[in-house]
């Protein structure tokens, strides 16, 4: 997740002991014999972690749908938008900063003060440029007397905040780029346009009653929908419309730089990407509802032409901090309100983003379940403490049943919250039957990419070779792209919709009767193409 604290992450508490009763698991469908011999290369292949990594690296994944795109670019990225933006770089705060004047030469060069450096002296000087990287990333990082992981990886994406939204175009296609490496598909790319008209409107109308801490003030249906009113009087769907085109505008720089559509089309252009709206949660009420309002009106509006861009809604910036953890339910109450005007708009929310020792043991009690039974999300982002939660297993049977998914992101809840094998849930979701799907969450900062993620997985949690075919074909299950499924039932990768019973899944021509369901449903023509992809990767695996 993004955002910005400077709160220490405590001593790791223990977790106590935990007896869960898996449900009666159904019979699994025999092995194909082309997945019987993608199997045995996979076994052997894990007895060498770098051999495991060049066989993942080819295998098909599915979608990452927990990405946030600052998150997920490099720094060496950065350094050099920074050259082309011609900031500066503090030594002092570690940051990347807009020059307050330039030289009248050509081209011209930012006057950067005493102390700083131009951001282009990086390219010159390998001291400064691994400095750089150092403090944009978590590379080289070592926990030292009150700065953690946690503190050191919120801190840096203010350090580059300072970037110009015109390289979007650019991100995109460096994401997408990766992905098409790795025999990925699709991206659910968390993304926060320009929203500064919204917050100013938002903080010049009252809130209903004085917002406190203690209560959810000014969070009934009634007075939110007051609310909804005066924002959209005062103009929020014109800054709906603004951020529309700034989504398409960087799609459309990202098609160019790949040249997609041409003959010459780069192989980037086979991965969809499609935008998760962020809102920042760690502000003060009347910015977050108008916030949330607008990126309601922009995935509507999006749905409305029938070709969205803008697929979904998400909460962002550090759980644990304070707005963010004693606003929560008031949060919680605002999407309530808002899910019952827009119904179609999708909802994944980060929860359960927390470990004992980082907030009071009360805080770790109901964000998954707040998330799941007010704020309607159909997926939970990281859900760490969900063992630590109220009546845990009752919450996790809910999941299982209702299908929600958790995006499962190893390496970040590592790096930030300092959760490894030993203490992830991962094995009680999949053992309580919840869907899950692994994601990057900030590859860019963590220096990993998806392949790395699938590794890890199967190292420290021994998956086998059909359970993260599982999981990539669970990450396409709970996209939010439009259509109905290719699979007859949630979640059930053994029979497909009644369209296509009588082709095989992922065959090259499917009969005409599929072909036309497979038009009308996006999502299931992903998915299709995912089953195509393993049909070509498993005939090659040797």
């Amino acid at each position: 997740m993004t955002g910005l604290s400077l709160r220490s992450l405590a001593v790791f508490l223990c977790l106590p002991s935990v007896v869960f009763a898996a449900p009666a698991v159904k019979a699994r469908v025999a092995a194909t014999p082309s997945e019987q011999r993608a199997i045995r290369a996979f076994d052997e292949a894990r007895k060498s972690p770098l051999d495991l990594t060049a066989f993942l690296t080819g295998m098909p994944k599915g979608g990452d749908l927990h990405m946030h795109l600052s998150g997920a670019i490099y720094a060496e990225t950065f350094i050099q938008d920074a050259v082309e933006d011609t900031l500066c770089y503090s030594p002092a705060t570690r940051s990347l900063f807009k020059p307050s004047a330039t030289t009248r030469s050509i081209p011209p060069q930012p006057v950067c003060g005493e102390g700083n450096r131009r951001a282009e002296d990086a390219l010159k000087d390998q001291k400064l440029y691994d400095t750089m990287i150092d403090d944009f990333s978590m590379r080289s990082f070592v926990p030292s007397a009150g700065v953690s992981g946690h503190d050191h990886f919120f801190a840096t994406f203010s350090r580059y905040s300072a970037i110009g939204r015109s390289h979007r175009g650019e991100w995109l296609d460096e994401v997408a780029s990766r992905a098409a490496g790795q025999n990925e598909q699709y991206l659910e790319v968390m993304e926060t346009p320009d929203f500064s008209a919204a917050a100013k409107l938002g903080y010049s109308i009252p809130w209903p009653s004085a917002p406190s801490a203690k209560d959810a003030t000014g969070a009934s249906h009634a007075e939110l929908a007051k609310l909804r009113e005066q924002l959209l009087a005062g103009g929020l769907r014109d800054v709906a419309a603004a951020n529309r085109q700034e989504f398409a505008a960087a799609l459309d720089t990202r098609n160019r730089i790949e040249r997609c559509g041409t003959a010459d089309a780069a192989a980037a252009c086979a991965v969809k990407v499609r935008y998760i709206y962020q809102i920042l949660r760690g502000f003060p009420p009347q910015q977050v509802f108008a916030q949330t309002l607008l990126g309601f009106e922009v995935i509507q509006a999006e749905l409305d032409s029938g070709h969205p861009n803008v697929v979904g809604i998400n909460f962002v910036m550090p759980e644990d901090g304070y707005l963010s953890m004693t606003e929560y339910h008031r949060q919680m109450l605002m999407l309530d309100y808002l899910h019952s005007v827009y119904p179609k708009v999708h909802i994944s929310l980060h929860a359960g983003e927390l470990a004992p020792g980082l907030v009071t043991p009360d805080g770790l009690r109901f964000h998954i379940r707040e998330a799941v039974e007010l704020g309607h999300a159909e997926r939970i982002g990281h859900g760490v403490d969900v063992m630590y939660e109220t009546r845990s297993r009752e919450l996790l049977k809910e999941m299982a049943s209702r299908h929600i998914m958790t995006e499962i992101n190893l390496t970040s809840n590592d790096v930030i919250l300092g959760v490894t094998k030993d203490w992830h849930p991962l094995p009680l979701y999949r053992a309580a039957g919840v869907p899950v799907a692994l994601s990057t969450d900030d590859e860019g900062v963590s220096r990993i990419d998806i392949t790395h993620e699938y590794t890890r997985a199967a190292l420290d949690f021994g998956l086998s070779y059909l359970d993260l075919k599982r999981m990539a074909r669970t990450s396409i299950e709970h996209s939010f792209l439009p259509g109905v499924s290719l699979w007859l039932r949630p979640d059930d990768f053994s029979a497909v919709n009644p369209a296509c019973k009588v082709d095989a899944p992922g065959a090259e021509s499917p009969s005409e009767k599929c072909a036309a369901f497979l038009k009308s449903s996006e999502r299931a023509t992903e998915q299709w193409q995912l089953e195509r992809r393993y049909r070509v990767f498993e005939a090659g695996v040797q």
